[in-house]
């Protein structure tokens, strides 16, 4: 006869996939039910520490382990590269966007580099102390990805989430203060591209993960490649360049390159790379959209309009190819 505790340990095992139910199940309820005494297990139910276990447990199952079905290897593999190429990106948006801030605060006189250190300096100890980390904690991308590489999971983990931590500012500085959101829909999907990467880093990337890897290529070299993309797509359009900008058109660059290698390869060592980048063009696109709304009825240049419109069309094209290429993948047997 079925206890109580028994009823509610496989209730809580339901978390696990059902492949691996029909592998472990009795296994674990056996193990967990061990040396309680029978007349007690109506009175008793699974602590709480056994509940997280069990979840997380639920989690790295369905991101793929060792000899898990095609569905969940091929979900782990999409989300892994996901979480890489998003830090990717992120990492070479950060380090470019404050290169060139710098560059600009210290090579156009004393006006200008005073006003960039005001930023820190002019509002008071505890809003510098922000500012300060506000500018140096998206630095930490960086860390993430060659921590990453390196297969320092938890360091990576650590570092994708503080960096992703100023993203929040736009969103909860309403509630502690008098301050606005700009758009709180731009503010959101800008929040959503650093977040998503973040937690599907520490989602994925589990112990039981093969170690991370790219496509193609170096690690340092793709970092340097992505830099020098932003970099130049920046310096192209000087007027008016928004956050959405550099990082969009670097996934342009990237993906089309993708595709391109993609099509010269028979084999297929790495499932799953068409679904991470339609992921990661889908928040690009929402960010791009956003950014543009922002602009609405404001009177702009004509290289401005023009190239957010052309990169917009861009990553609309870009992503409904990759969401093709993913869907048949997902098809093979």
């Amino acid at each position: 006869m079925t206890t109580l505790l028994e009823a509610r340990y496989r209730a809580v095992l339901r978390l696990l996939p059902a492949h691996y139910r029909r592998e472990r199940e009795e296994e674990m309820v056996e193990t967990y039910l061990w040396g309680i005494d029978r007349e007690t297990q109506d009175q008793s139910r699974p602590t709480l520490g056994e509940a997280a276990s069990i979840a997380a447990l639920a989690l790295r199952t369905r991101f793929g382990v060792a000899g898990a079905p095609r569905p969940y290897a091929l979900l782990g593999s999409s989300a892994r590269l996901f979480a890489l190429v998003a830090v990717l990106l992120q990492a070479a948006s950060a380090v470019v966007d404050r290169v060139l801030e710098l560059t600009q605060a210290f090579s156009r006189g004393a006006t200008q580099r005073h006003l960039f250190q005001a930023e820190f300096t002019d509002h008071g100890l505890l809003a510098g102390a922000a500012a300060a980390a506000q500018w140096i904690l998206p630095l930490l991308w960086t860390a993430a990805y060659f921590a990453l590489l390196h297969d320092r999971r938890r360091l990576a983990r650590i570092c994708a989430l503080l960096a992703a931590l100023p993203t929040l500012q736009p969103l909860f500085a309403p509630l502690v203060s008098e301050t606005a959101v700009p758009d709180p829909a731009f503010a959101t999907a800008f929040a959503l591209l650093a977040w998503l990467p973040a937690l599907a880093l520490c989602a994925a990337h589990h112990r039981d993960a093969p170690p991370a890897r790219l496509p193609a290529g170096s690690p340092g070299l793709a970092y340097m490649a992505s830099c020098v993309v932003m970099g130049a797509s920046l310096v192209l359009l000087p007027a008016f360049p928004d956050p959405a900008w550099a990082p969009a058109s670097c996934f342009v660059a990237g993906a089309v390159g993708w595709l391109l290698w993609r099509g010269r390869r028979t084999d297929r060592r790495m499932p799953g790379g068409a679904l991470a980048l339609a992921v990661l063009g889908l928040l690009l696109l929402a960010v791009r959209v956003t950014a543009l709304y922002l602009w609405l009825g404001v009177h702009l240049p004509a290289e401005y309009v023009g190239g957010s419109l052309g990169q917009t069309a861009a990553l609309a094209v870009l992503t409904a190819t990759l969401a093709v290429v993913g869907r048949r993948d997902l098809a093979v047997r």
